[in-house]
């Protein structure tokens, strides 16, 4: 049997789980699964883990069975079959591979089932004492895990959230799952521990009536668990009621005695804090879950609440009882006696009423209906808090092993001391510093102050989402209406960044009730209105409701979560009746391509399709022909075409296209351009391809004038031509500009050739010419490839597995850089601006024989230009974007989709 001092290392997968959810919180707006990650992370990855392990532990010291009941190696191959499921499920789940869900929901529900029966067999051969009742709640908690994970195989193998609110059964699966894991495994494993751990860590005595609680409580909890999980199958609200309510009556009969001992001592540094702290959110998430079945009589709003509820069962309640937990029990496992234990509780007790202070006020303000930017600063200062006990742990670990080193070395006088020990000095000054590491009050005032100014700053950037501020076109002030007694109620859905419908009339003095829909497979959404309304985060699948009251007159709304307004979820309640405001501006003026009334830009909807009618820009570069003299005609004219799906724009264009053809030739060719007007004003053109005196070829031609522009090339690379008649920028952004490609000498054949050229479109109304305006302020509505947006979103680029693929980029600008990127793939030559930065994986600067160079991205200025070449080793659709990335989401992004 391992010794006292080593058990600690059997909680080094909590750590590693805890890191790794930490991780993921970092990056979870980017990726599908993150929110399902950091819940099972931290409840299956680290929660279980821990109660596996010390319940054994509490289980031994209780009953005080004899020494080699159980060999240590197989309890360690025990953790080791349930860390190999909890692996399955975790790459399982976001994979869809459902096998692997299942082999890992089985290895888990094995491995405690294994559990549980070792416990039962410590139970029957111990002698009577007291508190036996505490194995039995870890048996009963054990029995509910199996249990668990059937109902999440079945929500892993045929259900998700965007059918949610179609699929009841999904509603079903989430609530049972969900509840009988947190109330059951975790709920009564940690109930029936605290009962005499939490005395313990208060070092006060335990209440005469603890035992007898407990064993009161267990049964009533039991019920409550099985009611809760049986109701939503039954489609019997009332019954759920009914064991929310047993079950918040069982937690407050195991409370009493804790509460008793808490009066005799209360909570004084970090670990009794922090478990404090998450005693408290257990009731707090019960009385919300008895709200939202009240309230809506349906388990559905159950799983709407979703994110609420775990975020409070898993981060207020579970987690905090962990890390306040383990802060008190790796010194006190370690041993070595008093002044050891206060050495490791010195690390682990740093700032200690400060971060309880953070995350738990935190925590609450991020439940609360708050604007987006005071939540994502918020949700960082708690996470901080949260996450500064795992380098704390490896701190107190390592203060109790050398305070312990140090103790025994001072025992024996013989002993070499060693430099990593710490001295008996140094060991006694540890020990009156964790002395002073208690409550604190300007720790809590430090906290409180923390947390107000991050939700300050959140405010201050985005005051219009706190009501603070209205922008132009929101709801004007409030007329006196008669109500007309009708409640009008409509249903809205939320998806591609839209509200659908996004505007609805309703009837002056009308009652308005708006019903929302979130139908986004993987974004949350809410609606927040100019009056003050919010639906509150709604998870993908769920639903809120808005009671708006009597309606005065026209309402503005929009998505609060930051970027979502920016992007196009904007929404309007027209009053029908309503007396003249003089203001006839639709969804403000945000100045994000938003919708306005006469005169003001269209709004571009990027996440729309461009239909499969609609012609995309051809972007194979045009064949190489034999000869040298290369007569090309270029008519100016102005076309009205559409610019993204729906948008149009009166382009100025040579040959009719939303951008200028590309020509294509050799390094000493002649190129006679003839140049004619047909438009409505002066225009011209300028070749950067060519060395001549400006005055001539590139001068201004007035409609219905012609020239010829006669030039050789005599230098490779991708050439920028314009017009630069004066302002040169609006010509140039109205679309007259395109691409000269002259062929370095000895350029070697490829399988397929691209042109990609970047712009920038700046509109004025539907329909009209360029909008001079925001050409000066640089104030694009969209930054395109080959003249319009997400074009090749779908109509994708094509290659095949293997084939060599060579891509031009120009920025014509007239004013944005490009970055231009290939995701998933890797550039293994680079041209640019006449010279290779990197040919077939050789650098400059490479030894010969060296050929294991890449790049990522082609930098490109205003008017500058190269090419990549790549290859792909596997089939797929491969993302091409402007890497500035907030390009990339105004239309500068498209697909390379490769076959086999």
């Amino acid at each position: 049997m391992s010794t006292r001092g080593t058990w600690f290392m059997r909680d080094r997968p909590v750590v590693i789980w805890l890191i790794a959810a930490l991780l993921v919180s970092l990056v979870h707006p980017f990726f599908a699964y993150s929110r399902w990650l950091m819940v099972h992370l931290v409840v299956l990855g680290a929660v279980t883990h821990a109660a596996m392990v010390w319940s054994v532990h509490f289980t031994e010291a209780l009953l005080k069975t004899r020494a080699g009941f159980e060999e240590r190696r197989l309890q360690t191959i025990r953790l080791s079959v349930f860390q190999g499921g909890v692996l399955f499920v975790i790459v399982g789940v976001p994979t869809r591979v459902t096998v692997l869900t299942m082999i890992g929901a089985t290895l888990i529900s094995a491995a405690v089932l294994w559990h549980a029966v070792m416990l039962v067999r410590r139970l029957r051969a111990a002698l009577p004492g007291r508190f036996r009742i505490t194995v039995r709640y870890y048996v009963a908690a054990a029995l509910f895990l199996p249990v668990g994970a059937t109902f999440g195989v079945l929500l892993a193998g045929g259900h998700d959230h965007a059918a949610a609110a179609a699929d009841n059964t999904h509603a079903h699966l989430l609530v049972a799952h969900t509840m009988v894991n947190l109330l059951g495994w975790i709920g009564l494993t940690i109930l029936g521990t605290l009962v005499t751990l939490w005395p313990t860590m208060l070092r006060t005595r335990m209440a005469d009536t603890a035992e007898a609680a407990s064993q009161r409580a267990l049964p009533v909890l039991v019920a409550g668990i099985a009611l809760v999980v049986t109701s939503p199958f039954i489609d019997q609200p009332v019954v759920g009621a009914i064991g929310i309510g047993l079950y918040l009556a069982g937690t407050l009969w195991v409370y009493r005695p804790i509460l008793t001992a808490a009066r005799r001592r209360p909570p004084y540094a970090f670990p009794t804090l922090s478990v404090g702290a998450g005693l408290l959110w257990l009731p707090v998430g019960l009385l919300l879950m008895a709200w939202s079945l009240g309230g809506r009589g349906s388990w559905e709003a159950i799983a709407d609440n979703y994110g609420a509820l775990t975020t409070i069962f898993v981060v207020g309640f579970a987690l905090q009882v962990l890390l306040g937990a383990l802060s008190y029990l790796l010194p006190v496992v370690v041993g070595g006696g008093p002044s050891v234990v206060r050495a490791g509780m010195v690390e682990l007790e740093r700032w200690g009423t400060a971060r309880v202070t953070v995350a738990n006020l935190g925590l609450a303000i991020c439940l609360l209906p708050v604007p987006s930017l005071v939540r994502v600063i918020v949700s960082v200062l708690t996470l901080a808090a949260l996450a500064t006990s795992i380098p704390l742990v490896f701190r107190g670990i390592r203060a109790s092993v050398l305070a312990k080193r140090a103790k025994e070395a001072a025992s024996d006088p013989g002993a070499a001391p060693g430099k990593a020990l710490l001295t008996t000095e140094e060991v006694a000054a540890r020990t009156a510093e964790s002395q002073s590491q208690t409550w604190s009050r300007p720790q809590l005032i430090a906290g409180v102050t923390i947390i107000a100014v991050g939700a300050t700053l959140g405010v201050g950037l985005d005051p219009s989402a706190a009501g603070l501020t209205l922008a132009a076109g929101t709801q004007p002030a409030a007329t006196q209406v008669t109500a007309t007694g009708h409640t009008t109620t409509v249903q809205v859905t939320m998806q591609n960044m839209r509200f659908t419908p996004d505007s609805v009339d309703v009837p002056v003095g009308d009652r308005l009730v708006i019903e929302v829909a979130n139908h986004d497979a993987g974004d949350v959404h809410d609606l927040v209105l100019a009056t003050g309304e919010r639906s509150g985060r709604i998870n993908p699948g769920g639903t809120g409701r808005l009671e708006v009251g009597v309606v005065r007159s026209a309402i503005e709304g929009w998505c609060s979560v930051v970027g979502h307004r920016q992007m196009g979820m904007l929404f309007t309640v027209n009053a029908i009746g309503a007396e003249p405001t003089g203001d006839t501006t639709a969804h403000g003026s945000t100045g994000h391509g938003t919708q306005g009334g006469s005169g003001a830009s269209p709004a571009i909807d990027f996440m729309r399709k461009w239909g499969a009618s609609s012609a995309a820009y051809d972007p194979v570069l045009p064949p190489l022909t034999d000869e040298k003299v290369r007569r090309v005609t270029l008519t100016v004219r102005e076309v009205e075409l559409e610019v993204a799906p729906g948008v149009t724009q009166t382009r100025w264009t040579y040959n009719g296209s939303s951008i200028a053809p590309t020509l294509h030739g050799r390094v000493g060719d002649t190129f006679e351009v003839t140049l004619v007007n047909q438009g409505s004003m002066g225009h011209s053109i300028d070749f950067h391809a060519s060395e001549v005196a400006p005055a001539g070829p590139m001068r201004t031609i007035q409609p219905g004038e012609s020239l010829v522009y006669r030039f050789t090339a005599r230098r490779s690379g991708i050439w920028m031509y314009h017009c630069s008649t004066m302002p040169m920028t609006s010509h140039i952004a109205a679309g007259m500009a395109g691409a000269v490609v002259i062929e370095p000498e000895g350029l070697p054949a490829v399988d397929r050739s691209y042109v990609l050229a970047q712009s920038e479109v700046y509109l004025g109304a539907q329909g009209d010419p360029v909008n001079a305006d925001k050409v000066a302020t640089e104030q694009p509505d969209a930054v395109v490839f080959n003249g319009h947006a997400n074009q090749y979103v779908d109509h994708p680029l094509e290659a095949r597995v293997g084939e060599r693929v060579r891509i031009w980029v120009l920025d014509i600008g007239p004013n944005r850089p490009t970055s231009f990127h290939v995701v998933g793939g890797q550039f293994d030559t680079v041209y640019k601006e006449g010279t290779y930065l990197l040919k077939n994986g050789r650098g400059a600067l490479d030894p010969p024989g060296t050929r294991t160079g890449g790049s990522q991205a082609l930098d490109l200025a205003a008017a500058q230009g190269g090419f990549v070449e790549l290859s792909f080793p596997e089939p797929g659709r491969y993302p091409l974007v402007s890497h500035i990335m907030v390009d990339a989401e105004r239309g500068a992004r498209g697909f390379i989709a490769v076959s086999e």
